[in-house]
């Protein structure tokens, strides 16, 4: 088949094959878009899942949908060990800029971009030199009183609450869509969850929707204890066999292409039902099939070209940035589960280890620091990855 009209190649074809299955997800925010719109009260969102599962393209439609609703919108992408304060600035401005398009105020849309200013100023450190101050690119000066204390608290409820009216003023609302949110600092999901109970409190028409791993949940309760009444968790998982199929038939038909059913049947007993695998997958097999229709043999072929990527970029990438006791305590978990997509307890990864368990919490934190496992529940640890520990125990078979 042509390679250059792959659908499966990133980039290509208008609705992303993650997106199959996400009808229910994509039901509930245009609920939750009518209702905030006309001034009624609504939780704020959190997609949780592993990674590969679709949340990135998932939050990234979800931003779609508030843009052609007329609101503004704003996305970023936490970091560990970087400040909410800057990124925050820079997506508020992207949506008080849609904002600004239906406002017949310029004046007050202006008071709200100083009080942004002033807000994001406060991300230098107070001692940096002047040629170290970040500047925020907003034309207009910094308002004086009104989210600049430099507790993040008190300014992210402030400056929320004057973005939210300034929607308000044109009949719509405002999304801050906020990725890997299980990365934002103690004090920033602080203040995060105090900001969103106070919109709840008051109706204001700002929603937050974060997208992060699993262990997200438990994050937010204990940050504040009231956080599991401001949103509304969705777990986002694999996908079913109808769904895998539509995902994989859907992109090969705007093609005017054909598959076999054994080799649907091969690519889902590859992917696992995990979106980022069936797109891998696919593009693998739809390159290595000569003709039209794809066969269960070109999959077949195609599948060791389409696991070198995935361990070079998927599982390669993340491997190595473990050192080499991390490297170990991520063995031990792929050896007791066996490679299989399930929980290790902690105390049985020190046994075999031949350690005490305190010995091991610096390299598990640390792993739980760089989003390569999570705490499924208490006294038990996880991948975040599909198949991660089949690929660790491959690297030793090799």
């Amino acid at each position: 088949m042509d390679p250059i009209r792959n659908p499966f190649a990133p980039g290509a074809g208008q609705r992303p094959p993650e997106l199959a299955g996400r009808e229910r997800e994509l039901r509930a925010f245009e609920v939750v878009l009518e209702r905030v719109a006309r001034g009624r009260p609504e939780r704020s969102l959190v997609l949780t899942g592993l990674r590969g599962v679709g949340k990135t393209v998932l939050l990234g439609e979800l931003r779609s949908m508030a843009v052609r609703h007329g609101w503004g919108a704003g996305k970023i992408e936490a970091r560990p060990d970087a400040e909410l304060r800057r990124p925050l600035s820079a997506a508020l401005h992207r949506a008080i800029r849609d904002l600004a398009v239906r406002h017949r105020a310029p004046d007050r849309v202006e008071s709200v971009l100083g009080v942004l200013k002033a807000f994001a100023l406060r991300a230098a450190k107070p001692d940096a030199k002047l040629r170290d101050r970040w500047q925020p690119g907003i034309d207009v000066p910094a308002a004086q009183g009104r989210a600049d204390s430099g507790d993040i608290e008190i300014d992210l409820v402030e400056l929320f609450t004057d973005v939210a009216e300034l929607a308000a003023d044109v009949g719509t609302g405002v999304a801050l869509l906020i990725d890997e949110i299980q990365d934002l600092g103690p004090d920033d999901v602080s203040a995060l969850c105090a900001s969103c109970h106070e919109l709840s409190q008051s109706g204001a028409p700002l929603v937050v929707v974060g997208a992060g791993l699993p262990h997200v949940p438990a994050v937010l309760s204990a940050s504040k204890s009231y956080s599991e009444r401001l949103f509304r968790y969705a777990r986002i998982d694999r996908l079913d066999r109808e769904d895998a199929d539509r995902a994989v038939l859907a992109p090969i038909d705007r093609e005017e292409a054909g598959i076999e059913p054994e080799a649907l049947d091969a690519l889902f007993d590859a992917s696992g039902g995990y979106p980022y695998f069936i797109q891998a997958y696919a593009k693998a097999a739809w390159d290595a099939a000569p003709d039209d229709p794809i066969t269960v043999k070109d999959v077949q072929v195609a599948a060791p070209e389409a696991e070198s990527e995935l361990a070079v970029g998927f599982f390669g990438s993340r491997y190595e940035r473990a050192t080499p006791a991390e490297r170990e305590y991520l063995l031990a978990m792929a050896e007791l589960t066996q490679g299989r997509d399930e929980a290790a307890s902690t105390s049985d990864v020190a046994v075999y280890l031949g350690r005490k368990p305190s010995s091991l919490s610096p390299a598990r934190d640390s792993l739980m620091k760089k989003g390569l496992v999570y705490s499924a529940e208490r006294g038990r640890i996880a991948f975040t990855v599909p198949h991660f520990g089949h690929y660790l125990l491959s690297r030793i078979d090799d």
